[in-house]
């Protein structure tokens, strides 16, 4: 496999923004989101695969190697950020969006503020259609105790965050470990990290109101949207795919057997085939889709559900 390009910092509305760009400049531009706590390194796997596209994946302002956003971090700034991005790399076409766990949300949430900006999206355990998430995040959470937690993060805090993501072990390296321990570490981690946990969570789980408001507002303006879960995620639960499947009528599901938070890693070849086929039909559709019947996408079976 070739190496990966390079990342770089580009000057977004003055701040740093971190990026690693590839493919086909004159390709269609994809734009590629993580989660929370994560970086761009999340998507190294799905480069090569989407090697006819213009691709960008970009470290969310305060996460990953980024600067924060002056003020506090909330999910519209994270929107709002990233599509900035994407101007100041020169690129002002629709996109496909692709995001991974609260980088779905992000996505989901630009399709809404920015519809002329996003030609399809595809979601990776996303955040946003229900209220259960994993204790660790509930805790982090709770204002005090998150930041008490927050700096203790440690070598094994970092080894356990790993071990959480995926049910394949071998993919918990030493490089995803360290790089994970370098970027908790660092100033603008922490107070991002509880801006976004407290503003979309408690420690009783996920926040309905922003939940609801966000998929209400996809609903009215759809995009062709697929949406896949791993069966085994530890963090959001694939029940929540029956939630996706039922606020977004347009949308297509799959479920990964043996598979953890991160499908697009742990079923990388898998994923990257799911995502170039729902990005290269997007021309035998529309943009904007007329609602079909609740339930009418393809629906997995979902453990739990």
């Amino acid at each position: 496999m070739s190496p990966l390009p390079a990342t770089r910092f580009v000057d977004v509305r003055g701040t740093r923004i971190r990026v690693r760009e590839s493919g086909d400049p004159a390709g269609e531009p994809v734009l590629l989101l993580h989660g929370i706590g994560r970086s761009l390194e999340d998507w190294d796997d799905q480069h090569a695969h989407l090697a006819g596209y213009r691709v960008v994946a970009a470290d969310l302002a305060g996460f990953g190697y980024s600067d924060r956003v002056p003020g506090p971090a909330t999910l519209e700034k994270l929107a709002d950020t990233a599509v900035a991005t994407l101007d100041a790399l020169g690129e002002t076409r629709p996109a496909h969006l692709m995001g991974n766990s609260l980088g779905g949300a992000v996505a989901l949430l630009i399709s809404v503020r920015h519809p002329d900006r996003v030609t399809s999206l595809v979601l990776a355990d996303p955040a946003g259609f229900g209220s259960e998430v994993t204790p660790a995040l509930r805790i982090l959470g709770v204002p005090v105790l998150g930041r008490f937690l927050l700096g203790r993060f440690d070598a094994r805090a970092a080894r356990q965050t790993e071990r959480s993501l995926f049910v394949d072990r071998s993919l918990v390296t030493e490089e995803r470990v360290q790089r994970g321990l370098d970027i908790g570490r660092r100033p603008e981690f922490a107070q991002t990290f509880l801006d976004i946990a407290t503003g979309l969570g408690t420690v009783q789980g996920v926040r309905p109101g922003w939940r609801r408001a966000l998929l209400a507002a996809a609903a009215r303006a759809p995009r062709p949207t697929l949406v896949v879960w791993g069966e085994r995620d530890l963090i959001l639960p694939a029940s929540q795919l029956r939630a996706a499947a039922r606020a977004l009528p347009h949308v297509t599901t799959h479920v990964f057997g043996r598979v953890g938070h991160m499908p697009q890693i742990e079923a990388a070849g898998e994923f990257a085939a799911l995502a170039l086929g729902h990005i290269g039909s997007r021309a035998e559709t529309t943009a904007v889709r007329a609602p079909v019947p609740a339930g009418a996408g393809r629906v997995a079976a979902v453990p739990g559900a």
